[in-house]
């Protein structure tokens, strides 16, 4: 599964030509925990509290970015790297 970035200990990943809707999947340690892109929603799994917040952020100012992403992985286009939190 393709990297797309990695702050604080977080890692966002997207499978290529993954099922609908939408979603990137952000693991931290041994949890993980499964975003929906359109809506920022969690759809499955769970993260600390700290790190659910900061993966929230972390979307909300890409959340362009994201959803360019989910195209190029159903497409199976390589997936550009996206900035971390500061």
């Amino acid at each position: 599964m393709p990297e797309l970035s990695r702050f604080y200990g977080i890692v966002i990943k997207m499978y290529y030509n993954d099922h609908n809707p939408p979603h990137f999947h952000a693991e931290y340690g041994n949890d993980q925990m499964v975003v929906d892109v359109n809506t920022l929603g969690v759809i499955g799994g769970r993260l600390a509290p700290r790190a659910t917040g900061l993966v929230m952020e972390w979307a909300a100012q890409h959340h362009a970015e994201l959803q360019q992403a989910w195209q190029q992985a159903r497409n199976m286009q390589p997936l550009d790297c996206i900035d971390p939190l500061p």
